[in-house]
């Protein structure tokens, strides 16, 4: 029996490995690309960005971690059925529960040692990547300014931009509220930002634009003068800089999430928030034992070599779970059912059908 407990576990690691680092890269590249841009258009320092990507690595790895070993589970298996070896070893008096029985093993195990992933390091690692965001902000304030969005992070000005391409900003509008009059506005059709790294504020040349000026003869009204070039700099407000970064729930350890939920019911407060996170945090450990309980019977069942549509499959199994977990985090916070049952409802749906469908196959 050891011998096939080696060979199984063999069977297994090599496209955990494989899925876990297709998967990070994935999920990375996106951040990736948002790096080179601030790195190379944006001024902002590559060990800064660096530690930006470690630190958000931890919360990647909850999803890809049991992704990982969904697929890989589920390759191995159909690729044993396929080949015949499952019907091999129950011929040979070796029955599924024991074939199955390393695995959920390794799954358990891994759920074990996604507890304090979950519950200190990815709460922790990415509350100090808000920070760093914010430092960056601070220190490179046009890494915070993103098209289609009113930022009012500017003294005494309100940036809009309808496009952005590296430091090149297209229909660009700035407004400047006046305490005793009407706002003044300045607008442009394009734009460029003159970065100033380390600096807490950045100069924008506009190109082909208009701007509202007070009109000696009535200040309360504008007059609207069209230029060609105009040069403004938006200094980064005060409070910003040095505004504390307050945690949130979702970045709370374990022992704060505790202390939350005690200082909540002593006030009287609503703890559905608080629990939900508590309960969210090990169920999405635990999921990995599920992914394996329930890859075991699927594979069995898919008769599949290709690789490809084992992923596909895996990766449908995943959005399955996660469509569930987000359906019963909404009817936790709704109060439709307890924050337990909301949170574990996928664990315990998954669970079940994979015991039901692991008992037919074993029956026949």
């Amino acid at each position: 029996m050891k011998i096939i407990r080696d060979y199984i576990l063999k069977e297994i690691f090599p496209p955990f490995l494989l899925s876990l680092f297709i998967s990070t890269v994935i999920l990375t590249a996106s951040n990736v690309i948002q790096m080179a841009d601030m790195i190379i258009n944006k001024g902002v320092d590559f060990m800064l960005m660096a530690e930006l990507i470690g630190l958000l690595m931890p919360s990647l790895l909850t999803f890809t971690i049991p992704m990982s070993l969904l697929s890989a589970v589920l390759l191995a298996f159909s690729r044993f059925t396929c080949d015949n070896e499952i019907i091999a070893l129950r011929a040979s008096g070796i029955s599924l529960v024991k074939v199955a029985f390393p695995i959920l093993i390794i799954g358990m195990l891994f759920s074990l040692a996604c507890v304090p992933l979950n519950y200190d390091v990815t709460p922790e690692s990415g509350y100090r990547a808000r920070k760093l965001l914010k430092e960056i902000g601070i220190r490179n304030p046009a890494a915070i300014i993103e098209p289609g969005i009113f930022l009012n992070k500017f003294e005494n000005f309100v940036l809009f931009v309808y496009d952005m391409k590296g430091n090149k900003l297209k229909n660009v509008k700035i407004f400047q509220p006046q305490e005793n009059g009407p706002t003044r506005t300045l607008s442009a059709e394009r734009g460029e930002i003159i970065s100033r790294p380390n600096e807490n504020y950045i100069k924008i040349k506009l190109i082909n634009g208009t701007a509202d000026e007070v009109n000696p003869s009535d200040p309360n009204t504008f007059m609207k003068l069209a230029f060609k070039n105009y040069h403004i700099t938006l200094r980064l407000k005060e409070s910003l800089r040095g505004k504390k970064v307050d945690k949130k729930t979702r970045e709370f350890t374990y022992r704060e999430l505790r202390d939350e939920l005690e200082k909540n019911r002593n006030q009287k407060k609503d703890t559905t928030a608080v629990l939900i996170e508590i309960h969210n945090k090990m169920a999405l450990a635990f999921s990995n034992f599920i992914f394996a309980l329930i890859a075991i019977p699927i594979g069995l069942k898919t008769h599949r070599r290709e690789k490809t549509i084992n992923f596909g499959m895996a990766l449908l199994i995943f959005l399955l779970y996660w469509g569930a977990m987000l359906g019963g985090v909404a009817f936790a916070i709704r109060k439709l059912v307890p924050p337990w049952f909301g949170v574990w409802m996928p664990n315990m749906i998954f669970g079940v059908a994979a015991i039901i469908l692991f008992t037919r196959i074993n029956r026949q």
